[in-house]
């Protein structure tokens, strides 16, 4: 991941829509540390059904654009509410297997989701489980754990793998740079070593995983600066184009002050920073202000 750490960087030495503010790192949360919260109580399953289950909600962990269009459940976000659509499937039946994902259509997925059949963002979900399907039977003989296994005990060889997959790709170009943010390929490997589906021995390698929550977190912390322009078109919410200069400024620039505030001491890795401000931004102060929406499967 130092090919990607050196592009954010090199992006925020760039940038003319965001701006890391390299004064408050020192001191941005010297008082009040970012801890993330304990995880929910473990699921009761072997390797092979809890990486089925976590690769298969890694693999739709994306639609924050289209989130405010969802039917979301009482009290919960568009996330919770996917996430909680396939909890209950896979309590009630198991996680599909990879041939099953091969062949699921938007109308079966959108009755587990409780979201309309024709809704664009669950065609996109589709279209990425099928993917997932595709490569875990074509090339892991249909066994989710067995693509844990293929990276050695490597979270970035892991992250590389995933990130190889169109239903994890993400990339974006910014001038002459190709920038793997791969947001959803880290978190993959990160929770595969989570939930007890993977040991990994090199997750202080992952960075950030580059959203639109953990960016709005650091601008309201003072840790980020946009412009006057860009904040004006986030309160209005307006969407955010992916891949444009301002929407590549926002997640590398997040990425480079997080890694900045990692070696000041805010956090132990840039990955655990990242969870502990992801959770920050549920409080209410964060969740009052508009943040950037950007339509795409990255995040």
């Amino acid at each position: 991941m130092d090919e990607l750490r050196a592009m954010c960087a090199e992006v925020a030495a760039r940038a003319t829509h965001v701006t890391v503010v390299t004064d408050a790192i020192a001191t941005a949360y010297a008082g009040d540390r970012p801890v993330a919260d304990p995880d929910a109580a473990p699921v009761d399953a072997g390797p092979e059904e809890l990486a089925a289950r976590t690769l298969t909600l890694d693999a739709i962990n994306f639609g924050s654009g289209w989130f405010p269009t969802l039917r979301k459940r009482p009290g919960l976000s568009g996330y919770g509410t996917i996430a909680a659509g396939l909890a209950e499937r896979f309590d009630a039946a198991g996680p599909w297997t990879a041939a099953e994902l091969a062949e699921l259509d938007a109308a079966v997925l959108a009755r587990v989701l409780g979201q309309d059949p024709g809704h664009e963002l669950i065609a996109l979900y589709a279209a990425s489980l099928r993917d997932l399907g595709d490569r875990v039977t074509g090339e892991y003989g249909g066994h989710f754990a067995a693509v844990a296994d293929a990276a050695a005990g490597s979270a970035t060889r892991l992250a590389l793998l995933l990130g190889g997959w169109r239903c994890f790709a993400d990339h974006s170009r910014y001038d002459e740079l190709d920038i793997p943010f791969l947001k959803r390929a880290q978190i993959a490997a990160a929770d595969l070593q989570r939930v007890g589906a993977a040991e990994l021995r090199d997750l202080e390698r992952l960075t950030m995983f580059a959203d639109n929550l953990v960016p709005h977190v650091l601008r309201l912390d003072g840790v980020l600066r946009f412009s006057e322009e860009l904040i004006a078109r986030i309160e209005r919410e307006e969407l955010i184009e992916h891949g444009s200069r301002e929407e590549i400024e926002i997640r590398a620039c997040a990425v480079h002050a997080v890694e900045l505030l990692v070696a000041a001491g805010a956090g132990p890795t840039a990955a655990e920073l990242d969870q502990a401000l992801w959770q920050r931004g549920q409080r209410p102060p964060y969740k009052a202000a508009p943040r950037h929406r950007t339509r795409c499967t990255a995040y």
